[in-house]
């Protein structure tokens, strides 16, 4: 029993070994930073200069987007491939002769032996965006100030009439400090009376007025401005509908990681998951083809390369790579199906 316990945990302890997964860096050197996006999924919701994603699939093709905070840069979109295990892929995002920023391999080590990064973002990989970060408004509002405008206003009267038989009245008036003075000379043609009067009226009136000012930090839209907001730009993890071959390097690349495997059945499944990721054209779909000994394995793969294939009308094509008449025949026969 003992002995059968012992058997059972090595090999549960190599089947775990086997199945440990890949990290892959990103990073950038002349400080632009910039989001990951991996199979149409966001992984970091900051920007960054320097991302390491954890917990990528043994075996697994990504298709990886590269967005820059300045959007004065175009994104970078490659497609890479995880094809050892308990691996740390690295990719430099720099620029080519052009001035247009590329993405670059720039290593690989054993995931025990990775050096730390200082300043570096860790995510693990997740098929779901992250959570947007709350976002706080803070809003100060100054004590009032208050100012008091006085304007006083002070009008004179003064009526004389004396004993030369003029009558004489004489009106002065000051407001807000302008002065104002009018005489009128009256003789009624006999009158000696004389008589002085003067009056004189203050009023006093005072206007207050209030100013305030506030002081706002954090986001907020004052229906005029808009801010900012980054969406995770979608990505077709499997592009259905294809109108766009893959470009010949990374072809290059996914047919070189399909050609290294050395079982039958381990090449097909690579080459599967390198075509669903990408759009191939019949030429790319015959090389890979080639790199299969067996009849059934080119038929298998040809099935399963057509609904990613840019030019179906070309297909037929692809008839030409098989040995022998039955295989054509059932070739034709899907072909005819669809």
């Amino acid at each position: 029993m003992k002995k059968f316990l012992l058997f059972t945990a090595i090999i549960l302890g190599a089947y775990v070994a086997q199945a440990q997964n890949c990290n892959v860096v990103f990073f950038n050197q002349d400080g632009s930073r910039f989001q990951v996006v991996l199979n149409g999924v966001l992984q970091n919701i900051n920007f960054e200069t320097n991302v390491k994603v954890t917990d990528l699939k043994f075996e697994g093709s990504y298709k990886v987007t590269v967005i820059f905070e300045n959007n004065q840069f175009a994104s970078v979109t490659k497609s890479i491939y995880m094809m050892d295990n308990n691996t740390e892929y690295s990719f430099e995002i720099k620029k080519n002769k052009k001035g247009e920023y590329v993405m670059r391999p720039s290593g690989m080590v054993a995931i025990a032996q990775a050096p730390a990064a200082p300043q570096q973002s860790v995510v693990s990989y997740s098929t779901t965006p992250p959570a947007a970060p709350a976002v706080t408004t803070t809003t100060t509002v100054q004590p009032q100030a208050t100012t008091d405008v006085v304007v006083t206003e002070t009008v004179t009267t003064t009526t004389t009439v004396d004993p030369a038989n003029q009558e004489n009245v004489s009106v002065g008036m000051n407001v807000g400090g302008v002065g104002m003075n009018v005489n009128v000379s009256i003789n009624d043609g006999g009158m000696n009376t004389g008589t002085n009067v003067q009056t004189t009226s203050s009023q006093t009136v005072t206007t207050t007025m209030v100013t305030s000012s506030s002081t706002s930090s954090g986001n907020y839209n004052d229906g005029m401005t808009t801010n900012p907001v980054h969406e995770p730009i979608p990505v077709e993890a499997t592009p259905t509908g294809c109108y766009q071959a893959i470009p010949s390097s990374d072809f290059s690349a996914g047919k070189a990681s399909v050609e290294k495997q050395s079982f039958a059945d381990t090449k097909l499944k690579v080459a599967k998951t390198f075509t669903k990721n990408n759009c191939l054209s019949v030429k790319q779909v015959k090389e890979i083809m080639t790199l299969f000994s067996f009849e059934e394995t080119k038929f298998e793969y040809a099935k399963f390369a057509y609904d990613f294939c840019v030019d179906k009308k070309n297909y037929y094509q692809l008839s030409d790579d098989f040995t022998f008449s039955t295989t054509v025949d059932e070739f034709n026969e899907f072909l005819e199906s669809k």
